[in-house]
């Protein structure tokens, strides 16, 4: 439990947030004033603050800068009535925890301060975050809805179909399924069927008897004989050939299975976990997936969030990746940077968890402090910069640091990287109309710093 500074002018919403979050067992403090709040930080340990954005004298987002000078660690919550792109923007650039438009979910500002708490706990690990469901990791609004899905379909035989994105954990989600059910103590056989050649599927799938096929030199039970009594996962079960569909079909049907080459049919009780990326109405549509083997897969559907709609996790899967690879690789990073944190809370992660889990393990790898900075992590656009720099010096070559290999050395290193510092801010606030979250967008750097170097080099 946390100690938290609420900040907004309006004393109703004071009281609201001060009862709603006393419910959850926090302590909170309230202030009507941003100068308020900064007196009350100077003299308590604050955990967590939430201030509304719209107040007067000062704003929220002016807070929010001078908290995060003294306190970069610190997590803030911005609330506002008035709904705006650019406010969340900037809060979030600024190094907000989260964002949240009045009038507001009362689930979901209780899951975004859960995941601020925890975010500012260093003795997180997984357990803690699910006591339930300890392989997967969240505690967001939509991870909670999956958590009480599982709950409820897992004791009973339903057959279930995970859709998402790839990357986001579908197996893990089948795997807590099975591991829930009456049948956990069964065997749990996870099949991608895009990783069998077509012509062995059904070979693999159901088995076949000796001599059934060239190459058959002694009976193989199959994937399908393995599951039986528990749960076979199949995964990316869009890509499976009409022929197979068919045969799946029937062994949803008939419970049953014959060997490839086999003359008797098995009985067999096994539940299916099925999953896809693909829009499975859509393949049916094209003629390409069975609609009546849809309707069998799909007794209980449930859809797996891509990452970039549940970034109040993000710190959570942070957290347990730093420690998971500091372990792994010896390393003994630890923490992240705020300026770090805030370039993952702004990027959307095409890949989702499992490109997180990519970037953290190649940030500890590449650190050689025990704390991620920015320039640790890899993303998926960081050629972004590299392309600008190519752009500028192809378009205009006056944007070069000297003019001439002599020019170079007799100004020396750090005035030659002062000079096209400062040329490629310039630069970039130029393409951006003279904004400078834009601009710092565009340059891959913290706001914060950018307006720094705007000031340090008389850009303003």
């Amino acid at each position: 439990m946390a100690l938290v500074l609420i900040v907004d002018d309006e004393q109703g919403m004071r009281d609201f947030l001060k009862i709603l979050l006393e419910k959850e067992g926090h302590k909170v403090i309230t202030a009507n004033k941003g100068t308020k709040a900064l007196e009350i930080l100077e003299t308590k340990d604050i955990e967590l603050v939430i201030s509304d954005i719209r107040m007067p004298e000062m704003s929220g987002i002016e807070l929010l800068e001078i908290i995060k000078e003294k306190s970069p660690e610190m997590p803030i919550i911005m609330i506002t009535a008035f709904a705006s792109p650019d406010d969340a923007v900037i809060a979030m650039k600024n190094g907000a925890f989260d964002y949240i438009s009045k009038p507001f979910n009362v689930e979901e500002i209780i899951s975004v301060i859960r995941s601020a708490t925890a975010r500012n706990n260093s003795k997180i690990a997984t357990p803690q975050l699910s006591e339930s469901f300890p392989e997967i990791i969240g505690q967001s609004r939509e991870m909670l809805k999956i958590f009480d899905m599982i709950r409820r379909v897992a004791p009973t035989p339903a057959n279930v179909l995970i859709y998402g994105e790839s990357g986001t954990g579908k197996e893990l989600v089948a795997q807590a399924i099975h591991n829930h059910s009456k049948v956990a103590s069964e065997n749990f056989v996870p099949i991608t069927c895009s990783a069998i050649p077509e012509d062995l599927m059904e070979s693999e799938l159901f088995g076949h008897v000796k001599g059934s096929f060239t190459g058959a030199i002694g009976d193989k039970p199959g994937l399908f004989n393995e599951a039986d009594k528990g749960t076979a996962f199949l995964d990316e079960i869009g890509e499976l050939t009409p022929i197979i569909q068919t045969k799946l079909l029937r062994v949803l049907q008939e419970r049953e299975i014959k060997a490839v080459g086999g003359t008797k049919s098995k009985p067999i009780r096994v539940r299916i976990i099925a999953a896809t990326n693909k829009v499975l109405e859509e393949e049916i549509r094209a003629g390409r997936f069975r609609e009546d083997l849809f309707y069998r897969l799909a007794v209980v559907p449930i859809r797996v969030p891509p990452l970039r709609e549940r970034k109040g996790d993000v710190p959570l899967l942070v957290d347990f990746f730093l420690k998971k690879y500091s372990q792994l690789l010896g390393k003994e990073v630890q923490e992240i940077s705020s300026y770090a944190m805030q370039v993952l809370m702004n990027y959307d992660f095409p890949g989702n968890v499992r490109e997180l889990e990519n970037i953290i393990e190649r940030g500890v790898a590449l650190e050689s402090s025990n704390i991620i900075l920015p320039e640790s992590l890899t993303l998926g656009n960081a050629s972004r910069t590299e392309d600008m720099t190519i752009e500028i010096q192809q378009n205009n070559p006056l944007l070069l640091a000297a003019s001439s290999e002599e020019e170079l050395y007799d100004l020396g290193l750090d005035k030659v990287i002062e000079n096209l510092e400062k040329r490629l801010i310039s630069h970039a606030l130029e393409k951006t109309n003279n904004s400078k979250m834009k601009a710092a967008d565009l340059l891959q750097v913290s706001f914060r710093s950018l307006r720094y170097k705007v000031k340090k080099y008389g850009l303003d």
